[in-house]
């Protein structure tokens, strides 16, 4: 029976390693900024963390109220009103997720520009010859940011605070209305308190959004923490200092999971097994009307405009000139990373989430939910205090491989950071909580006497996994690739840092374009990671589907 009841070593080990894996970067970032010097600190402190620091806190507090606002007032429409339309934004509500920020600075710069194809269009309708003679407000502005990121990061606010409206609001609405309450102040009485944790987890997440993004925000000439980093490392190579600036940034971040923690502190629910549907009030006229345009005009601003500028300007390129061939070899470089990333990110939360498994059938799980809590960081890390993190460790594994082979004489050489498996190394770390969720939920869902029915035939935890678990988790495993792999190809603060030279992926490949003002290049690229994106959209629309149909 004690052998029976003993965790296998091998199990916890690799759990503890990646767990390990997952820290390293802010332990070596922690390290990093306290070997700069006192100076150092100072001239951060003076001419640097205050102007980059207000900006990235109002860009903060702006974009949250944003998404705030719209997220919940449309989570509210589709849920409580019935109109014309309203199934088909239900879903197209969550559109804005499937384009990354900074594909949508990407084309509003190009849309609002002087000599662009809406000042022409407005100049053509009033007669104006001169571009002078009709200026639109300059997206090139820490507002024009705050309003593109807020329309884009709602749909974070809009799928928490829906799912709270459709699985709770039903039966505390129908007794709230018992009580006399009017129906003009059920939302601000009943719903909103209701809602109010679930709007700040989808807050925190697009904040968390906000705070990693660094393309739209140089893009549009706001200097934020994550582009000081960025800049005190690349243009100034400053590694101390860009550390300094990333711990800063980590600061944020914790008072952004604090912020949430203290929003959901009291949150306690009683819900019947089956959980009462709210019924939706029919609209009709002018009602009606508004409720449509509410819901249409983010929808519109966060993913209609884009998409259908970046397929515009993206078939005249094709027609024009094709495919480069460096835009194929970008494509090329993307898919690459983005399997082996996914595969490699997939496989560590596997170890983590069966490791835990084990653990809590024999009762001793501690080291494997800290390990899991630890692979779990990464996704609430913006991806350029990662990629800054993993510089020393990545430095310091070549260097030590490199001695260790040069009595083969094997020339000294950047095993790491040299090549692609740095990328896949940060990918992996950001993007393994996404992984861990959907592999814990689907085990979850596995009963524990198939595994004791297993052992009792003699297998092992391994052969139990390959045989039984395995086949019950491929949805979960299909659901987790396909997130990972997405997000891995819209990533770019981390693919910034760590890119070999000469290696472009189809985010670089965008930025650099965007960089020289030749947006008509950087169409196709953008236009192929928008239409990635929307795969995990139609996953979201799908579950969300389910989950009405199972209230109702």
């Amino acid at each position: 029976m004690r052998t029976a009841r003993r965790l296998p070593a091998g199990w916890r080990i690799a759990a503890a390693g990646i767990g390990l894996a997952a820290v390293a970067p802010l332990i070596a970032l922690v390290v990093e900024a306290a070997g700069g010097s006192g100076g150092l600190w100072a001239h951060l402190a003076r001419h640097v963390l205050p102007q980059a620091g207000v900006n990235t806190l109002l860009l903060l507090a702006g974009v949250g109220v944003i998404v705030g606002v719209v997220g919940t007032g449309t989570a509210w429409l589709v849920t409580a009103y019935a109109f014309p339309g309203r199934r088909v934004m239900a879903w197209a509500l969550l559109l804005p997720l499937a384009v990354p920020t900074y594909v949508v600075a990407y084309v509003y710069l190009d849309l609002l520009h002087p000599l662009g194809p809406l000042h022409g269009g407005l100049r053509a309708v009033l007669g104006i010859d001169d571009p002078r003679d009709l200026r639109l407000p300059d997206a090139r502005s820490l507002v024009g940011c705050i309003v593109l990121l807020g329309f884009v990061l709602y749909p974070y606010v809009y799928l928490t605070t829906r799912a709270m409206f459709m699985t709770q609001a039903g039966g505390l609405l129908d007794a709230a209305r018992s009580l006399g309450t009017p129906a003009s102040s059920l939302f601000h009485r009943v719903a909103l308190p209701l809602a109010r944790p679930a709007i700040a987890v989808g807050m925190v997440l697009a904040l968390l959004e906000a705070l990693n993004d660094i393309g739209a925000s140089e893009f549009l000439g706001v200097q934020t923490l994550t582009v000081s980093v960025y800049t005190t490392w690349i243009a100034r190579g400053d590694l101390a200092g860009a550390a300094q600036i990333a711990l800063g940034m980590l600061a944020v971040v914790l008072a952004l999971l604090a912020l949430e923690r203290y929003a959901r502190r009291r949150q306690r629910y009683a819900t019947a097994r089956r959980p009462q549907p709210m019924q939706p009030t029919r609209l009709r006229g002018i009602g009606a009307f508004a409720a449509f345009v509410a819901t249409l005009l983010p929808v519109t601003i966060g993913f209609l405009l884009p998409f259908a500028h970046l397929a515009m300007s993206g078939w005249q390129r094709w027609r024009q000139a094709g495919l480069s061939p460096q835009l194929l070899d970008s494509l090329w470089n993307t898919l690459k990373v983005a399997v082996l990333a996914t595969a490699l990110t997939l496989v560590a939360a596997l170890v983590v989430v069966w490791a835990l498994r084990l653990a809590r059938a024999r009762r001793h799980s501690r080291v494997e939910a800290i390990s899991l809590r630890s692979a779990s960081l990464g996704y609430a890390i913006p991806g350029t205090v990662l990629a800054l993190g993993l510089l020393a460790p990545m430095g310091a594994f070549d260097a030590g491989l490199s001695a260790l082979l040069a009595p083969f004489d094997v020339r000294p050489q950047l095993w790491l950071m040299g090549s692609a498996a740095a990328l896949v190394i940060a990918y992996t770390l950001r993007f393994l909580t996404i992984a861990i969720g959907n592999l814990e939920a689907g085990m979850e869902r596995i009963a524990p006497s198939l595994d004791d029915a297993a052992r009792s035939l003699g297998e092992t935890p391994a052969a139990v996994l390959r045989r039984v678990h395995l086949p019950l988790l491929r949805p979960a495993l299909a659901a987790g690739a396909l997130l990972v792999f997405v997000d891995v190809m819209k990533e770019l603060p981390a693919t910034l840092l760590l890119r070999p030279l000469g290696f472009d992926t189809l985010a670089t490949w965008l930025y650099a374009d965007a960089a020289r003002g030749a947006y008509e290049e950087g169409a196709i690229a953008a236009l192929l990671i928008v239409v990635a994106g929307l795969l995990p959209v139609v996953l979201l629309a799908r579950a969300g589907h389910r989950m009405g149909r199972c209230a109702a």
